[in-house]
């Protein structure tokens, strides 16, 4: 239930022919304290509720749980969550043994476009694509939870 993962902005839309796939994400937080964050998601007609924890100083790791729910309850749950709401599409890019997810963010989040790999350890190596940019691991504001709350496009 541990969360270790890398975070980087994107520097080029070259990803998008690379991805073998793609989908729609919605999503509220129904608590975004920084202690822990309560998220539901609609991943085109999957419903999902995740809990993270805090994350480590070095901003790589940190709990999560996740359960998958029915749309029908990720729609009604996702009614009841706090102002400012997540939309985006993910794709997805095999690089030798590990996939990122890039997420193409719309609404107050236009613009924006960030790539993630996860990792088995923190010192896990990975090969970087051409279209990887500045990494932005632990840096809050790039957190989905702060991004529902200040926009890409207010910053």
């Amino acid at each position: 239930m541990e969360e270790i993962e890398r975070k980087f902005l994107v520097t080029s839309n070259v990803f998008k022919s690379e991805a073998f796939k793609s989908y729609s994400i919605k999503q509220g937080f129904l608590n975004s304290n920084k202690e822990r964050t309560v998220r539901v998601r609609l991943k085109d007609d999957q419903g999902f509720i995740t809990v993270k924890g805090k994350s480590s100083l070095n901003g790589l790791t940190r709990f999560e749980w996740e359960k998958e729910i029915s749309k029908a309850d990720a729609e009604a749950l996702l009614l009841l969550c706090e102002p400012g709401f997540i939309d985006k599409i993910r794709y997805e890019v095999k690089s030798n043994h590990h996939v990122f997810e890039i997420d193409e963010f719309y609404g107050d989040n236009e613009g924006l476009v960030i790539a993630e790999v996860e990792l088995i350890s923190e010192n896990e190596s990975y090969k970087k694509p051409n279209w990887l940019g500045k990494e932005v691991t632990g840096d809050i504001k790039y957190y989905n939870s702060i991004l529902s709350k200040s926009p890409y496009k207010s910053w």
